[in-house]
């Protein structure tokens, strides 16, 4: 009896700890703006299509999406802006691209393919601090 008592407690610490220290996901594009117009209202329309069609496949319903654009930076490489999409959990993540292959996001990527070029990317893990 001495010994349940303990092991309950770090049972259910370790139950209650867990969610506190899940990360997010967050992966970051390096993309340059492609020939002709392309205005930064076309690329934030972009990515608002681009997340729409996200948020309605398997593992997307929480998804978020940012794009950086540079206001004083040092010059590196060819970086118009970067495209980043977060999501909770890396099986989210998971689901989210093992669906992509012939779904309505591929579709808008491929329509955009030529105005917006994001030719690197990285995929991190996040947490948050507030």
């Amino acid at each position: 009896m001495k010994l349940l008592l303990p092991l309950m407690c770090v049972f259910v610490l370790v139950i209650a700890a867990g969610p506190a220290y899940a990360a997010e996901v967050t992966q970051m594009w390096r993309c340059e703006i492609g020939e002709g117009d392309v205005a930064e209202e076309d690329v934030t329309e972009m990515v608002q299509a681009w997340l729409n069609a996200a948020k309605k496949m398997p593992g997307g319903a929480q998804l978020k999406a940012s794009v950086y654009f540079p206001v004083a930076v040092n010059p590196v490489g060819q970086t118009d802006l970067l495209f980043v999409v977060v999501a909770p959990s890396f099986e989210d993540w998971g689901k989210l691209w093992d669906n992509y292959k012939d779904s309505p996001l591929e579709e808008i990527d491929n329509l955009n393919r030529e105005k917006v070029i994001c030719p690197s990317s990285a995929l991190w893990e996040t947490v948050q601090f507030e």
